[in-house]
């Protein structure tokens, strides 16, 4: 009698298998990371151009720089307010010192085009104050309105 000896399966290596694990889970990393930076870019895309509307807004209103910050809004506020009342207005106003813009929302409603922004502004002396800016899109650009 010939002795034969039974066939063992060869020995899966563990290396192999936490090799394997780990390709996965870079892949899985590094999706989720040019995921989450192509959605931020998409975003930026979106409010980009609103926020640059509200930053030189701002920026004029704490410069007292009065016909850039009218040169802002829409179509609208200009026929009901014009620039020499607005002027006065900002004037009786406490003195800024800074703003930040806190956050800019757009959307696309039914074909009409809006947003929101939340600027923070600093006097001089007091409290910041956070003003909530109504964004619309007038003739492709985006103006702060009512």
């Amino acid at each position: 009698m010939v002795y034969e000896p039974a066939m063992v399966p060869p020995k899966k290596s563990r290396r192999t298998l936490f090799v394997v694990l780990g390709v996965v889970l870079a892949l899985c990393c590094s999706g989720g990371a040019i995921g989450g930076f192509v959605l931020y870019r998409v975003a930026r895309e979106a409010t980009g151009p609103a926020r640059a509307t509200v930053d030189t807004f701002a920026a004029a209103v704490v410069a007292r720089d009065y016909p850039t910050a009218y040169g802002q809004f829409c179509a609208q506020v200009r026929d009901r307010l014009d620039e020499a009342d607005f002027a006065r207005q900002q004037s009786a106003q406490p003195e800024l010192t800074g703003y930040e813009i806190v956050g800019v929302n757009v959307a696309n409603t039914n074909g009409r085009v809006h947003g929101s922004a939340n600027v923070r502004f600093t006097p001089r002396d007091g409290v910041a104050i956070t003003q909530v800016l109504p964004l619309v899109k007038e003739d492709g650009d985006w103006r702060i309105c009512d």
